[in-house]
């Protein structure tokens, strides 16, 4: 029996042969976003922030990123409210990260602190003096120290990388950046108060 028929037939015994489906309506709120872009624009550095803080190195939280809004892309609605959209952008992330992580050490972790997450999704951008604060304090340092920091964290460099650029190992590439961040710690301490 063809396809066709077998639909018209069950829908005949389930009683609604021609009956359409009664129309179902959905409230929204003021708090909508007009479009794809603006969800995009309100929500990628807080899915950001929580993707670098789980994985420390800014190319796997940008390609994170980037695979949770793919991800979201499709079953998530335009309409929803701003809070049902962040909150599913959320769940999106973890479920994004344990595939990482499952990816990367061969093991799924789905346990992560979700209070935590939660208010590093909803916190503020971050002070766009920021950059300008790093620089003065990567400044106070001695030039190693400040090479070193500079290598790892503001170009992404891996241990092994920044060891080869300035001509020493990786164990003493270690020590120098634990003395740079403890000290980058002090002079950051020093200039809050």
């Amino acid at each position: 029996m063809p396809v066709a028929q077998r639909f018209r037939r069950r829908r005949a015994e389930e009683g609604d042969a021609g009956a359409t489906p009664p129309a179902r309506l959905h409230v929204v709120g003021a708090d909508v976003y007009p479009d794809w872009e603006a969800v995009y624009r309100d929500n990628v550095d807080r899915v950001y922030r929580l993707m670098f803080s789980k994985v420390g190195n800014r190319p796997d939280a940008e390609d994170l990123t980037t695979e949770v809004f793919l991800t979201a892309l499709r079953p998530l609605r335009v309409s929803a409210s701003v809070g049902e959209v962040r909150a599913y952008l959320l769940a999106t992330a973890r479920t994004v990260l344990a595939g990482h992580w499952r990816r990367t050490l061969g093991r799924e972790i789905t346990t992560l602190d979700e209070e935590r997450d939660i208010a590093a999704f909803e916190a503020d951008p971050i002070d766009p003096r920021t950059p300008a604060r790093a620089e003065a304090i990567l400044g106070q340092l001695p030039e190693r120290y400040g090479r070193i920091l500079r290598l790892r964290f503001l170009q992404a460099c891996s241990l092994k990388e920044a060891a080869a650029e300035l001509g020493i190992t990786v164990g003493n590439a270690k020590v120098l950046q634990h003395r740079a961040l403890r000290q980058a710690a002090q002079l950051a301490e020093g200039s809050r108060t």
